[in-house]
């Protein structure tokens, strides 16, 4: 078997169709006990995540990816595993994937030497033309380090940016992704997982370890921890905070999964296979629960509604979802609320005591926005800031966006607050492109996305995209107790979202007609045999 890819920096060889990865692209491999994933980014690819399985030299993996168009494609991919004479490694490969604007495969063949090649590098500015009477800003402070602030400050920069752009970010660590903390970091296969973003080239300041405390609008001023920080534009991507169990603070034992550091705090509790109790069966608690299981802990999870994700998905939908815990041997107990955690027990409401080496709490988040409080930006009744159409704010010369704002969609006919990675993605480019401002006449841009995240549960690949709130009839497609079905929700016969499980073809095309506004014939629909995109009316 060729050596492991563990550590290294590969890229392809040569550009591939416009919109996918490219010469410009870095590929960051880690490879734990049979398993591989990386992060990308680079060329046409702004941000992807991989993950699959190693078998001797063959890689067999999914992949997602938010490309510099706005649009994103997902799929599926091999590849082989050779090791040249000279000691560089190649990956022979072949991507089949979906995207909003097509479908197809793509051969590609990476390559490095044994230290891998450079990392990912600042995409040259553009030159563009400014609104006659508009003068730019010259300062851009970004107040969040997660994925929605490093994004906003790469964007800056490779939307033709020229000024200072400072980064403030509450923690110590170089700015990192979030969702592998519950998986490969949190089951140490990774150290980190910190963004392949050059911030010195790209000449992005950072203050790490600042924690913002308030919002001077009139003196356009943030304050901080570190001193008052000026600013000409100034983004709030302070994104979310974990919800905390009441009464559970300071107890031993007790834990959340939302950081770094809470991840490595958590890794020896799942080394020594603590009983643990997961109180929360969202998606966060159901990513837990399966890697707990995998290191080999006992795992309880507890939910005070009558199933699991009660707040994001109907009833009949999560209904089969219910069967996956049991199957991983996780023991799932619904209507069951916790009175008290004690030092080594979780007791309910109805009396029961489960015993717990560790608590994992995730009863959901919320919006990271108190320190707004008297700065006259004005936030919603969920705590977030509330965003125009275009992210900006109720001040001048203040954005927002990801997990803290909330913002009208046109598409959907209401206000979205989303809390999830690809929404932290997307909408940086939208405020990049309003702080720069296009070309002269041209109207400012808009953020109206479908909303899209994914979730790797109990081995399953679960995707959804769209709103379901409004829709007048649901629709089937496969048998919801196998391994791969998707459910599709229509209003006034137009798909308006999509669940997929082990189907990322259906999500990849879903995804396409949600944005077309596209009808369907809900017959055709339910033909789990036919392609998505052959099932509009």
């Amino acid at each position: 078997m060729a050596r492991s890819l563990d550590g290294l920096v590969l890229a392809p060889v040569a550009d591939q169709a416009p919109g996918q990865v490219g010469t410009r692209t870095r590929f960051r491999y880690h490879e734990r006990d049979g398993e591989i994933w990386a992060g990308y980014a680079g060329g046409d690819v702004v941000r992807g995540h991989l993950v699959g399985t190693r078998t001797g030299d063959r890689l067999d993996f999914r992949y997602v990816q938010l490309k510099r168009d706005g649009t994103t494609s997902s799929g599926h991919c091999v590849s082989t595993v050779v090791e040249l004479p000279d000691g560089r490694v190649r990956l022979e490969e072949e991507w089949e994937w979906e995207s909003q604007s097509g479908s197809g495969t793509s051969v590609v063949e990476q390559i490095a030497g044994s230290d891998g090649v450079p990392g990912v590098r600042g995409d040259r500015v553009s030159e563009r033309t400014r609104e006659p009477g508009r003068s730019a800003p010259r300062r851009v402070v970004v107040a969040g380090a997660g994925m929605a602030g490093v994004q906003t400050a790469a964007a800056l920069r490779e939307q033709g940016f020229t000024g200072a752009v400072t980064l403030i970010g509450a923690e110590p660590h170089q700015p990192y992704d979030r969702p592998p903390l519950s998986k490969a970091v949190l089951l140490g296969k990774a150290e980190d997982s910190a963004f392949d973003l050059d911030f010195e080239e790209l000449g992005i300041e950072l203050r790490l370890g600042c924690e913002v405390l308030g919002l001077r609008p009139g003196d356009h001023e943030l304050d901080t921890e570190a001193g008052p920080v000026p600013y000409d534009a100034l983004v709030i991507a302070t994104g979310a905070e974990p919800v905390r169990l009441p009464g559970a603070e300071g107890v031993p034992g007790v834990h959340l999964l939302r950081t770094l550091d809470d991840a490595e705090r958590l890794r020896p509790v799942l080394a020594r296979q603590h009983d643990i109790v997961v109180v929360g069966a969202g998606w966060i608690g159901a990513e837990f629960a399966t890697a707990a299981r995998e290191a080999g802990c006992a795992v309880t999870v507890v939910e005070a509604a009558e199933r699991p994700l009660a707040e994001a998905l109907p009833a009949e939908v999560t209904a089969p979802m219910t069967a996956w815990y049991a199957e991983a041997g996780v023991t799932l107990r619904t209507r069951a609320r916790v009175d008290r955690v004690e030092a080594d027990a979780v007791v309910l409401d109805d009396g029961t005591r489960l015993p717990a080496g560790a608590v994992v709490v995730g009863i959901g988040a919320r919006p990271a926005t108190a320190w707004l409080a008297g700065s006259g930006v004005e936030l919603g009744e969920r705590g977030e800031v509330v965003a125009d159409r275009r992210l900006t704010t109720s001040v001048p010369d203040v954005y927002a966006v990801g997990d803290c704002a909330s913002f009208p969609s046109g598409r959907y006919g209401g206000r979205l607050l989303v809390h999830h990675w690809d929404n932290a993605l997307q909408g940086p480019r939208t405020v990049a492109a309003n702080i720069v401002g296009g070309p002269a006449g041209a109207e400012p841009a808009v953020y109206d996305p479908v909303p899209y995240f994914w979730s790797e549960q109990f081995g399953r690949f679960v995707q959804y995209a769209g709103h379901h709130a409004d829709a007048d009839r649901t629709v089937w497609r496969g048998d919801p107790a196998g391994a791969a079905w998707s459910v599709g929700w229509l209003r006034e016969s137009r798909l308006v979202a999509l669940l997929a499980v082990g189907r990322p073809r259906d999500l990849a095309q879903g995804r396409r007609l949600i944005e077309a506004g596209a009808a369907m014939d809900a017959e055709l629909l339910a033909d789990p045999a036919r392609p998505l995109k052959s099932a509009t009316a």
